[in-house]
């Protein structure tokens, strides 16, 4: 029979600080983290974002030549994943065994834009080997791997945004299949002027900030970060007592193979999924308490969420929380999943419930659902899930349960 998985530590870096404490606070108290893009001038339609500005975490036992070579996503990375092991009591010899994958998807494409402008501008007539050694995408698992002393099994993978959600589910994989007794899943992402303007140019971006839900909504917001969570087999953590924060119950994966942008028009890659999770997870549809949504603020994603979680969850959906952390800390790519599988463990460990802060007019068709509006609230919950879908029709889910259920 395959190991139970727990979450044993948690780590995040966003727009609302640089710890899991300050991701917490933020996410009860309802603050929105979303403002004035500042990280690079931009003159578009959208001009907002959530920008993580706590970019020195994690980087003090380093050498300041190390440093300068980190790229924003590294450094994010590497914050994050070194909180998630001192809170899930990692010693060296524990780290040195353990697995490790990450979830990412614009690598250092900030500072390869940087190294551009200056070059072009005449500010450097050269370009310095040393500012791209940052820039491809599995640079952050192994500046990671080397500032922590990782060096069990390790991949980088890349699904547009759901990456750092199957991160934590091959994490899983990787204990249960017995090829480690702990891993490290990590998702890092950061803002750069080919990611916004892209966005923008498909007017997918709102020009203030995010509304999920909202019959106003007009788009997502961008953000950037990093989340980390500790998976273990939970007879090792309980040998060497360890605080399980919450049980890892199963994951789902599907593709719409249906559009490069466009979600399926009848969510067909989510349902598979989401379905396909909760099989995993060996939970029905009526436990579900909780629902972390992907929550962009797009009119179309919303309405398809919507639709899977009625065809899943039929007329119960209307007791079942749904709330989008993406309204307080932006849409942060690759890095969505992991740091919205962290509120989601939040969540269960702390009994709260992050809300959906902007939404003010619910769209009329979903009069009948529970979003959360405005701050968190307490509610005891035993099981929750989030999903990511990411273009190309990536999609993920995750199921969490209540430590000790």
């Amino acid at each position: 029979m395959p190991p139970r998985v727990v979450i044993t530590g948690l780590g995040a870096v966003s727009a609302l600080g640089g710890d899991v404490a300050a991701l917490a606070a933020g996410l009860v108290d309802g603050r929105c983290a979303i403002g004035p893009l500042t990280l690079f001038p931009y003159r578009g339609r959208a001009g907002t974002a959530a920008e993580a500005h706590d970019t020195t975490a994690g980087t003090a036992a380093l050498p300041p030549a190390t440093v300068r070579r980190l790229s924003r996503p590294d450094r994010f990375a590497l914050a994050a994943a070194g909180e998630a092991c001192r809170a899930a009591g990692l010693d060296a010899a524990l780290r040195r065994r353990a697995a490790l994958h990450v979830g990412a998807t614009t690598g250092g494409m900030f500072e390869t834009e940087e190294v551009y402008l200056r070059r072009r501008s005449g500010e450097e007539r050269r370009v310095r080997l040393s500012r791209m050694i940052g820039m491809p995408l599995a640079t952050a698992a192994a500046v990671v791997s080397q500032a922590l002393g990782i060096h069990g099994p390790q991949a980088t993978v890349s699904t547009a945004c759901s990456s750092s959600a199957l991160a934590v589910a091959l994490a899983a994989e990787t204990i249960r299949r017995g090829e480690a007794r702990v891993a490290l899943a990590v998702g890092t992402d950061t803002l750069c002027r080919l990611t916004y303007a892209g966005f923008d140019a498909l007017q997918a971006l709102d020009p203030d900030r995010c509304r999920p839900f909202d019959r106003r909504r007009r788009g997502l917001s961008l953000g950037e970060g990093a989340g980390a969570l500790v998976l273990e087999d939970a007879d090792h953590a309980r040998a060497r007592g360890a605080r399980a924060r919450a049980v890892f119950l199963g994951a789902g994966s599907a593709t719409d193979a249906h559009h490069v942008t466009a979600p399926h028009p009848e969510g067909a890659g989510a349902l598979a999924a989401l379905r396909g999770a909760l099989a995993a997870a060996g939970v029905p549809a009526d436990a579900v308490d909780y629902v972390n949504a992907h929550g962009t603020g797009t009119p179309q994603n919303d309405a398809v969420e919507v639709a899977v979680l009625r065809t899943v969850l039929g007329p119960r959906i209307a007791r079942v929380p749904i709330s989008s952390t993406k309204s307080q800390i932006g849409h942060c790519l690759g890095a969505a999943g992991a740091i919205e599988a962290a509120a989601t463990v939040i969540a269960l460990d702390d009994g709260v419930l992050p809300p959906t802060v902007s939404l003010e007019e619910p769209d009329p068709a979903w009069a009948d659902l529970d979003l959360v509006p405005a701050a968190g609230r307490r509610a005891a919950l035993d099981v929750a899930l989030t999903s990511s879908y990411g273009f190309g029709g990536h999609n993920v889910t995750l199921v969490f349960g209540r430590a000790g259920r």
